[in-house]
């Protein structure tokens, strides 16, 4: 009877089992959190942090550093000015200033991307077995601190800028020469790099103050061999309607205003030979303007190159009262932006070589200007002319000015310097040779 009742009881009890279980488990938790409120006090201790923090406070604090407080506050937030370069703010400029209106006028992009320090590295090592490549900027002895960056200046035994930044030339005196350059570089990487990669390296490069990682692009151009300018904007005709930027150099600006500007465009970067103008036609129609930029550029040893849209003779006249060397280009050669219009001015640049023995031509960072200077220099040397750096046709108009203002005079020069093949020397350099400059000489100053 007892095993019967057994056997019928044990799936009630095999049922309730986890029941009694679960309702013991239960109230033995009622009993500890019943004992933790009543008491206070319980056995078991969240986690939590050892030697907790105090805040600090934050409107206090913040304040505090507005005001310039330097006392003491604890472990609070301090917020430190930035090292290193940045941009300068200048009286009476804008500081809202993104890209150049004038950039957005001829529908290039101002690229916005930073360096691969990847693709950086291994142009580095591309560059120390290019036969091509121009000496590392800085060079030691032309620089001093300036608002932006390094500021050129001539060196302690004499060296220029103009000359130790510009790329050798051993060219044939007998021969038409002709150089080019072509400007805008930086405000678009694409065309920016294809120029650097695809031009022959005597063609040299201007680049825009504005640029994004401006030393970079100048330090990339150098390594393939080009010899590199720099951009200084200057105030169109339609100024402020057509704005260069927050740094233009004003015509009726004064000198203090200009000389501030010019020297944070100078001091963006380093390992340019010379500056050129980014528009400028009102800018370079003033004579006194024009004079004291190239007094400041020539007591700078920096050389300056005219694109050729400007008033020849306010330039020329200006340059004549500082000594500065310089030169204005023969041709624009994309005003008309067709392939076949292009083509013409190039043929007009080889036309002017024949006649003057040299001619010098800009442009603007187009792709259909590159791809087309890329193409016609190929075939240049078969046609009986020769590709130079401006620097050196700079020297050689600079030398054959010298010399024929002597004969003008009549007095006494040296005859020999007529067939320096080099251009670059001075007739009265030419005990200096041994400067540790004349493979580099080329500025004729």
């Amino acid at each position: 009877m007892s095993s019967a009742i057994l056997r019928h009881a044990q799936p009630l009890l095999t049922l309730r089992a986890p029941l009694f279980a679960g309702l013991a488990a239960a109230a033995m938790l009622s009993l500890m959190i019943g004992g933790v409120a009543l008491f206070g006090n319980g056995d078991i201790a969240l986690p939590r942090a050892i030697g907790g923090v105090q805040p600090a406070p934050v409107e206090e604090q913040v304040a505090s550093d507005m005001r310039g407080d330097t006392g003491d506050h604890g472990a609070a937030i301090r917020f430190l000015e930035p090292e290193g370069d940045g941009e300068v703010s200048l009286s009476g400029v804008r500081e809202d200033f993104h890209a150049p209106a004038a950039a957005t006028n001829r529908e290039i992009a101002a690229d916005t991307s930073g360096s691969d320090p990847a693709d950086a590295e291994a142009r580095v090592a591309a560059a120390a077995t290019n036969p091509n490549a121009l000496a590392q900027a800085p060079i030691v002895g032309l620089t001093e601190p300036g608002p932006g960056g390094p500021l050129p200046v001539i060196a302690a035994n004499g060296t220029r800028p103009s000359r130790a930044y510009a790329r050798p030339y051993h060219g044939d005196p007998g021969a038409p020469t002709i150089a080019v350059v072509v400007g805008g570089m930086g405000l678009n990487s694409t065309v920016t790099q294809a120029a650097i990669d695809e031009l022959p390296p005597e063609v040299a490069l201007s680049f825009a103050a504005y640029t994004r990682d401006l030393q970079v692009w100048i330090d990339r151009a150098r390594a393939a061999g080009h010899e590199v300018l720099i951009e200084a904007p200057m105030e169109p005709f339609d100024y402020p309607n057509n704005d260069p930027g927050p740094h233009t150099l004003l015509a009726d600006g004064t000198a203090e205003e200009n000389s501030r500007r010019l020297a944070w465009v100078l001091s963006r970067a380093t390992g340019y030979f010379g500056v050129t103008n980014y528009l400028g036609a009102r800018f370079s129609a003033s004579q006194d303007a024009m004079r004291q930029v190239f007094g400041t550029l020539e007591g700078r040893g920096v050389a300056f190159l005219h694109d050729g849209a400007g008033r020849r003779s306010t330039i020329e006249a200006a340059a004549g009262a500082t000594d500065i060397e310089y030169a204005v280009a023969d041709r624009i050669l994309d005003e008309d932006l067709s392939p076949d219009a292009i083509d013409e001015r190039l043929l007009a640049l080889e036309a002017l070589a024949i006649q003057n023995g040299s001619a010098l031509g800009t442009g603007f960072a187009y792709p259909a200007t590159v791809e087309q200077i890329r193409d016609w220099a190929v075939s240049l040397d078969l046609r009986g002319y020769q590709l130079a750096p401006p620097s050196a046709v700079m020297a050689r108009r600079r030398l054959e000015a010298r010399l024929a203002a002597e004969a003008d005079s009549a007095l006494p020069h040296d005859e020999t310097a007529s067939t320096d093949h080099r251009w670059a020397r001075d007739p009265s350099d030419a005990g200096s040779a041994d400067d540790g400059y004349g493979a580099q000489a080329a500025s004729g100053h």
